[in-house]
């Protein structure tokens, strides 16, 4: 199997969602260990000028880009500046994704719509922003979007996220499938299933404004332990992009427990077994 610097080696990467978290480490990886050209963009101007100073003031090459990614024209913007200005590009990542605790019935509507537009008409802005170039340049491409385990589970309190999540999953596949179609054999599609991986999406996430706000925040700080566990991002996207060199559509950071995760996913569809109600407080026995 080519090593992933053989692969990406001196091309150019666009990374959504590159201030922080997963994209900052992706970023770092591609620019320092593979020696791309990053374009990182991010809605947050801060956490993405501290990263790309950060990449560039240890040698590698990077470009800053305020892009809200759920802005279709800003994000067409970008893919014909960064063509015009660096030529045909190597490795899309369409990572930007914000996360929203607490019981469906109690999310706020504007947060239910802000969700959907990051983390699933972010991916198909950059998807329909980038493909029409990827199709024209003769130059291998990569497209991955970012998914996560989640797209693979059923998961309480989490819901538009997990949502989201399966969108995207599902996007991915008929991208796929598509690409195909259309004879465009230098172009590979990949989804992306991280397990737990250091970020700062949980303190960002949204919670409820009424009904069970106690529920939200119970969330939330479970969620803090499960990032005591996670590995690091630059960790994550070493693996990452040396499974996207090596070929794979799914790509997973921490094999066992993910894998596990897409098992128990299969089983549970083949027997209709509907999901587990965990944690649900509606039944929890009452204390004796």
């Amino acid at each position: 199997m080519p090593s992933s610097v053989e692969v990406f080696g001196g091309g150019t990467a666009v990374i959504t969602g590159a201030g922080a978290g997963v994209g900052a480490g992706l970023a770092r990886h591609a620019a320092l260990a593979l020696g791309m050209n990053v374009v990182l963009a991010d809605v947050d101007e801060a956490a993405l000028e501290h990263t790309c100073s950060g990449i560039t003031r240890d040698g590698g090459r990077a470009t800053a880009a305020v892009v809200d990614v759920r802005d279709a024209i800003a994000v067409q913007a970008l893919a014909d500046r960064v063509v015009k200005e660096s030529g045909p590009v190597r490795l899309l990542v369409n990572n930007a994704g914000i996360l929203q605790f607490g019981y469906l019935w109690d999310t706020p509507v504007a947060n239910f719509e802000r969700l959907v537009s990051v983390n699933i008409s972010g991916v198909f802005h950059g998807i329909r922003a980038f493909m029409p170039h990827l199709l024209a340049q003769s130059e291998p491409a990569c497209v991955l979007n970012m998914a996560s385990v989640g797209a693979v589970t059923a998961w309480p309190l989490q819901t538009p996220y997990i949502m989201s999540k399966h969108a995207v999953l599902a996007m991915t596949e008929c991208l796929h499938q598509e690409v195909g179609l259309a004879g465009a054999g230098h172009i590979q599609v990949g989804a992306v299933l991280p397990g737990a991986v250091t970020s700062r999406i949980f303190d960002r996430a949204g919670g409820v404004d009424s009904g069970d706000l106690a529920a939200a925040e119970q969330e939330r700080e479970a969620m803090f332990r499960v990032r005591e566990r996670a590995i690091g991002a630059e960790e994550a996207a070493a693996t990452v992009l040396q499974q996207a060199a090596d070929g794979e559509f799914y790509i997973v950071t921490q094999p066992e427990s993910v894998l596990a995760a897409m098992r128990d996913r299969a089983e549970q569809l083949t027997a209709r077994r509907p999901p587990a109600p965990a944690r649900s407080r509606f039944t929890t026995p009452p204390s004796q």
